[in-house]
């Protein structure tokens, strides 16, 4: 049986809902809340049991830090979900421009997140994907497979391990729909994982993007461990004018393997950067916000192809209508 972990996303009491609605557009629905000003409303509507209340209880919980905690298996799928947590408070920390939010960062008890990431490694195994791929991580050996293509990963902190359903369900759709030559954009690339498959898969050109910084370099060591070069950006393709450009247009193949809410506030940058022949694949998007996400999709000028459920998640494949 796996342990568990408690982790603390430090935030505000502002933060509280925009911290909460990412967790639950990762499929999160149990945390815990404490938030400092609740107490301190608490003690000011109820001043008759003042003499009740320890004040070094009462000056601590009024000065404590407002946080969520939520509770995560020692596990890649443990791993998988921690690199995701981070990566969605690092897209908050990126859009709140008045620093609202508090600090959006996550703290492990009782281990270092280090020791953590490195704890789960034991049950993260080879295994394969689709018709195509046989992943492995960097540290395990294994003998090839007629028909297979290794691809090896080391995700790191970084969300991309192969075993979600997310990803699964973005290679299989590449395994389809990339053909030599073509040029793929990869929003949200996490490990790059998606990145490497399409390579492999024959795309000529594969472009990464993602919000935070270090899995953008993780993602390019991932490449060179499967033998090529990967061009990267940094930053949030939405507000920065300068990145939209410096990534291009025309791209015969995009993968958004990211969130709903994200994936419908890029909508117009994924149709402008679409060939209009083009594939567009999204991913990461619970069931019960798919309908949702497709109808904004389709509000945007796509038109859908197929859609695929695996578990709680839903991937879509669209083209312009």
């Amino acid at each position: 049986m796996n342990n568990w972990t408690e982790v603390t996303v430090w935030t505000s009491t502002a933060g509280i809902d925009a911290v909460t609605g990412m967790l639950m557009d990762l499929g999160i629905d149990g945390f815990v809340i404490e938030d400092a000003r609740d107490f301190a409303d608490f003690l000011q509507d109820t001043e008759i049991y003042w003499d009740y209340v320890d004040e070094d209880l009462a000056q601590e919980k009024t000065n404590a830090e407002t946080n969520v905690k939520i509770y995560i298996e020692d596990s890649p799928a443990g791993a998988e979900l921690l690199a995701q947590v981070n990566a969605g408070l690092a897209g908050l920390r990126k859009r709140d421009v008045a620093h609202a939010f508090g600090r959006c960062v996550t703290e492990l008890a009782s281990i270092r997140q280090e020791d953590w990431e490195n704890n789960w490694k034991q049950y993260f195994k080879p295994f394969r994907v689709g018709e195509t791929f046989l992943i492995k991580p960097s540290w395990e050996t294994c003998e090839p497979e007629e028909g297979r293509k290794i691809l090896e990963i080391d995700p790191s902190s970084s969300f991309g391990t192969g075993t979600h359903n997310t990803t699964q369900l973005c290679i299989c759709e590449l395994e389809r729909r990339v053909r030599a030559g073509d040029r793929l954009l990869d929003m949200g690339c996490g490990s790059g994982i998606l990145s490497v498959a399409a390579h492999m898969l024959g795309a000529s050109e594969v472009t990464a993007v993602d919000i935070d910084p270090n899995a953008v370099k993780i993602a390019q060591e991932n490449a060179e461990k499967n033998g090529f070069s990967l061009r990267a950006h940094v930053g949030d393709v939405v507000g920065d004018a300068a990145l939209s450009e410096a990534i291009g247009s025309g791209y015969d193949v995009i993968v958004a393997n990211i969130v709903a809410d994200v994936i419908m506030g890029m909508r117009y940058i994924l149709k402008d950067k679409l060939k209009p022949e083009g594939t567009l694949i999204v991913s990461g998007i619970l069931a019960v916000r798919a309908d949702e996400v497709q109808q904004s999709l389709q509000d945007a000028g796509f038109a859908l192809e197929r859609r695929d459920q695996s578990g709680d998640w839903v991937a879509m494949t669209l083209h312009q209508a």
